[in-house]
């Protein structure tokens, strides 16, 4: 099985946690990983900065201009990431997580061969159309030992949902509300029922909650509809306002995840 078929085997209440690489320095993407990864975070999504990130609110599009201008890009990161699984454990499931211009700019195979050097397990490319990778990319991921995970929203069908099934094998990210990221928790009436009619669905993939996910409540309310969440906004904005990041992340994961159960319904 692979690094993500693992986790989703042996674990529940899965904590995904994005971060920008380059962010709040240059130098502190491995920082950022390592930090994470010795907090018992589950799965680390690393995001790739974009002049244009449009799924993207305020908080994170300021720190993929800061990462820009702090002159992050593909190859650097990919130097950064080189002796990463060298420094932390290898069980952790490490994700790419970014738009689909600067992959075509630096070389779609040339991507995937460094990914894999990396210990990279999967990608997430939210603006790449499900067909066109079927028909141009899926070949190469595979090559290269690389999971594409797929969004939905509340908007997509249930035949959408089960092509995208049938054409993954990591887990499904399931977008709470037709928004961008960073909007405060989603859990009025029709998320609920969105979440409960996706997993009503039994879909061979496990899913994961992203969008909205901030804190203790709304990651453990995603958890009683989903495998587990996805952190983003709320974490990036604690890098940002922490001389120490070290201590930072430790106390941003151990508060999320203190008294979970007494949470769940």
């Amino acid at each position: 099985m692979t690094r993500l078929q693992t986790l989703f085997a042996r674990k529940k209440d899965i904590l995904s946690v994005y971060f920008t690489a380059g962010y709040p320095k240059l130098s502190d993407t491995r920082l950022v990983i390592e930090s994470l990864i010795a907090s018992g975070v589950d799965l680390l999504e690393i995001g790739i900065p974009f002049s244009d990130p449009l799924a993207d609110g305020p908080v994170i599009q300021r720190s993929s201009e800061v990462a820009l201008e702090n002159g992050m890009n593909l190859k650097l990161l990919f130097s950064q990431l080189k002796e990463i699984r060298k420094t932390t454990n290898d069980t952790t499931p490490l994700l790419l997580m970014g738009y689909l211009n600067p992959v075509l700019q630096f070389g779609v195979e040339a991507f995937c061969k460094q990914a894999q050097e990396a210990g990279i397990d999967g990608v997430i490319l939210p603006d790449l159309p499900l067909q066109e990778y079927l028909d141009d990319y899926q070949e190469l991921f595979r090559k290269y030992g690389l999971t594409n995970i797929f969004l939905v929203t509340p908007q997509t069908s249930e035949e959408r949902i089960r092509l995208i099934d049938a054409h993954t094998d990591g887990f499904i990210y399931l977008v709470s509300a037709a928004s961008t990221t960073g909007v405060k928790d989603h859990s009025g009436v029709t998320q609920l029922e969105y979440f409960s009619r996706v997993q009503s669905m039994k879909l061979k993939n496990p899913t994961l909650i992203g969008f909205g996910i901030s804190d203790r409540s709304s990651f453990a309310r995603a958890c009683d509809y989903a495998h587990g969440a996805i952190i983003g906004s709320a974490f990036v904005k604690a890098l940002e306002q922490s001389a120490d990041l070290p201590s930072a992340i430790q106390s941003f994961v151990t508060n999320l995840r203190q008294d979970l159960p007494l949470l769940k319904n």
